[in-house]
């Protein structure tokens, strides 16, 4: 079985979409893995039957052989029929297998659990096929079978809290993607931070889209606020490694603003009662993970706030999720 974790993004998302990260000075992302997980495992069967399941949301497909699942027009479990073309392209397994996933994350949440499970199930089918893919090739497959699915650029930030765990400055240079691990107390941060789901998944790649094209076609507007997001991920970046919570807390809400700017479909009445909730009651910040639009929303705290804001959270018709970070990236046991 192979193990990969969600992630909470701090600061600098939506730049990790090709090419407009190369229009900034410096960009970078920031982001923590979460102790929220996807599964995948591979069981080999007596016969060349292909079977697809999706623990989680209960969809599903079998296929008499890989030919077969080649052929398909039509198919349920998207993800692994797309996948299992690439790693069979042509030829067959030596015996048929069922396929299992599963995702801790709320469907639409907004916390990677779609790109997290790419890299479970990328890495699994690496180990199963016997192929021997480095870390940045396992995020290049997930990243660009996840834009087959999706149908638009996707961005690659989303990839590297799975593929290492940890907290993470993802660096966009001209000569390739870099992942740096910041040093921080991990325990520290896991005191100060609650993550919310609204209830009301969203799609990612509609607002991530809409802000892309605007870029692209040369909104000043959208140029100028991913200038500051790029000086706050920056600052991010230093703040954590720090450990400067209060610096932490306010790029946090400078980003919000920005983001809400650009999108501001980004946010929903329920995410901003939910902001002010918990500001209210002693958050020192609050955003949306992910495109919002609905899914998580993510709250600085400090420790002795934390159990008021949560409970304040609560009555005001949030879905409390477990915050923790994952100290490890994808995992393969020796078994598939």
């Amino acid at each position: 079985m192979a193990t990969a974790a969600c992630r909470a993004d701090l600061a600098g998302g939506t730049m990790d979409m090709w090419p407009l990260y190369l229009f900034h000075q410096s960009p970078v992302v920031v982001n923590l893995a979460l102790q929220i997980w996807t599964r995948c495992r591979i069981t080999p069967l007596a016969t060349k039957r292909i079977e697809l399941i999706s623990l989680d949301t209960g969809l599903a497909d079998r296929f008499a052989n890989i030919e077969a699942l080649r052929e398909a027009k039509t198919f349920r479990h998207a993800l692994a029929v797309r996948l299992l073309r690439f790693f069979y392209p042509e030829g067959e397994p030596p015996t048929g297998f069922r396929l299992e996933t599963h995702s801790e994350s709320p469907a639409g949440a907004g916390i990677s659990g779609s790109s997290a499970l790419m890299i479970s199930t990328t890495a699994a089918l690496a180990r199963f096929t016997g192929r021997r893919l480095s870390r940045e090739a396992i995020r290049e497959i997930a990243q660009n079978v996840e834009a087959q699915l999706i149908k638009v650029p996707t961005g690659c930030q989303d990839y590297y809290p799975a593929l290492y765990g940890g907290a993470s400055a993802i660096h966009l240079d001209v000569d390739g993607i870099h992942r740096e691990a910041i040093a921080c107390d991990l325990d520290e941060v896991d005191q100060r931070f609650l993550l919310a789901y609204t209830g009301a998944p969203r799609q990612s790649g509609i607002n991530n889209w809409e802000v892309f094209q605007r870029h692209i076609n040369g909104d000043r507007q959208i140029h100028r606020n991913f200038e500051r997001i790029a000086q706050i991920a920056n600052a991010m970046r230093a703040a954590l490694a720090a450990s400067d919570w209060a610096e932490t807390g306010r790029l946090l809400r400078e980003e919000w603003k920005l983001r809400r700017t650009n999108a501001p479909a980004i946010a929903t009445p329920l995410i901003d009662l939910l902001i002010k909730t918990a500001r209210e009651n002693g958050a020192a910040a609050g955003k949306v993970c992910g495109a919002g639009g609905g899914g998580c929303v993510l709250f600085m705290v400090p420790p002795e706030r934390r159990e008021r804001v949560r409970l304040a959270l609560v009555a005001n018709g949030a879905q409390m999720l477990p915050f923790a970070v994952a100290r490890s990236g994808v995992r393969v046991e020796a078994g598939i």
